[in-house]
């Protein structure tokens, strides 16, 4: 299982949400870049960065931010936030990100999701943000009246490989995973599960690698200084 150590950046700084409000938010680092480098340095085989100011407003504020920790590691990144059109994705691509996460533009326009994914591949990867097994949208202001595991389902039709599922009712809580869902989706669908969202202990990891999960997302830990990544990645 690999580990993605977390990168969200709003008005050019790493920030943590907690249950996806950012009205509680933390600012962790203003520098962005040092985060990225420190982690690679650490170990770590991949980057997931989130910009949360495009996921809000549907608008990328962060470009250069990106760019230069782009610049600065030479592990691969995945970056989600803002990303609606084709255009973004390409822009996004030429940047140097490795794969590209979609959210709330996957739900709006199923079309269009089925020609990104015809085109790109395994460049692209659509970030399922759930509260209570619905899929939420806009930044996780809004919940739709969606089945989680029925639009996967939906995804993995369309030959999507990979997801990120982000259960905003336990993201940046510090409460553990929800192992019941990520059970649960291992067990009805094919599609490869990056976890996100609650994890909290060295066993929470094994727990998700013993499930068969593709990779885990761990953020709010690793800031706090309760999990130590280079242990993470050995556990």
């Amino acid at each position: 299982m690999f580990i993605y150590p977390a990168i969200d950046i709003k008005d050019k700084s790493c920030v943590r949400l907690e249950q996806g409000l950012y009205e509680k938010m933390t600012v962790y680092e203003k520098d962005p870049v040092k985060v990225a480098i420190r982690w690679e340095d650490t170990g770590a085989e991949f980057l997931h960065l989130v910009d949360l100011d495009g996921a809000r407003n549907g608008i990328r504020l962060n470009e250069e931010v990106v760019k230069e920790i782009i610049k600065n590691v030479t592990i691969p990144i995945q970056l989600g936030g803002g990303i609606r059109d084709s255009q973004g994705i390409e822009t996004l691509l030429n940047l140097g990100v490795s794969q590209v996460i979609i959210g709330t533009a996957a739900l709006k326009d199923p079309k269009w999701m089925k020609e990104v994914i015809s085109q790109y591949g395994d460049k692209i990867i659509v970030s399922i943000d759930a509260s209570n097994g619905f899929i939420a949208t806009d930044g996780w202001e809004q919940v739709s009246d969606v089945k989680a595991i029925d639009y996967i389902k939906e995804l993995e039709s369309y030959g999507l490989n990979r997801i990120v599922y982000t259960d905003i009712v336990k993201d940046g809580m510090l409460s553990g995973p929800n192992f019941e869902i990520y059970g649960e989706l291992i067990g009805k669908t094919s599609i490869e599960v990056i976890a996100s969202g609650g994890v909290t202990t060295l066993e929470d990891v094994k727990r998700l690698k013993s499930m068969g999960l593709y990779g885990a997302i761990i953020g709010k830990v690793l800031y706090d200084g309760k999990l130590d990544l280079q242990e993470v990645l050995t556990c």
